[in-house]
């Protein structure tokens, strides 16, 4: 493992700096610890159509999750002025108060996990940007580390396709991911 010490400047985007540090990178990984605080969180909840905001002068708890080059899932725990502890699933628009402090690991890639790297996606899924299923849907694909395709379609969304067959839309994937069906659709397996 490569661990890398990353400082966040005021006014900085969390989500879309470890989203474009993993892509700079070529690497998956996870973030190890943190230290900061936020001007804005925003964060996804369990059951909410959309992510909630929350501003004024936040603390950071823990981030921790996973970043790849397709990706990030990762949780966010904060509190506010009144020590209250908010928390859920990182959304774009959680912006750096005054700076924070990472450190990240990054997974060595092995000869053999290249070469599936390289493999065409067996997954392909259809989603809307503003649709909490479809960001489900491309949250857990990511934190799997199952790589993917995007695809347009019509209809209801998202729509999922494994090996060709459409299998239903984020409930199916879900009841997939219970069964461990999924894990043979992971990179390196």
């Amino acid at each position: 493992m490569r661990v890398l010490p990353i400082h966040l400047p005021a006014g900085t985007d969390v989500r879309r700096a470890l989203e474009d540090l993993a892509r700079q990178e070529q690497a998956s990984g996870f973030v190890l610890s943190v230290v900061g605080n936020l001007k804005s969180a925003a964060f996804a909840c369990p059951g909410q159509d959309g992510p909630t905001t929350l501003s004024g002068e936040l603390e950071i708890i823990t981030l921790q999750g996973t970043l790849s080059p397709q990706g990030v899932h990762l949780h966010l725990s904060f509190s506010d002025g009144q020590c209250q502890v908010w928390g859920g699933h990182l959304e774009h628009g959680s912006l750096i108060l005054k700076g924070a402090d990472l450190l990240v690991g990054f997974l060595k890639a092995t000869p053999d996990s290249a070469i599936r790297a390289s493999a065409e996606p067996r997954v392909a899924i259809a989603a809307a940007e503003n649709c909490p299923w479809s960001q489900r849907a491309l949250r857990m694909l990511r934190s799997l580390d199952i790589p993917f395709e995007t695809v347009s379609a019509d209809g209801d969304l998202p729509l999922i396709w494994i090996d060709g067959e459409l299998i239903g839309g984020y409930e199916a994937l879900a009841e997939w991911h219970g069964s461990g069906q999924l894990q043979q659709l992971r990179r390196g397996t």
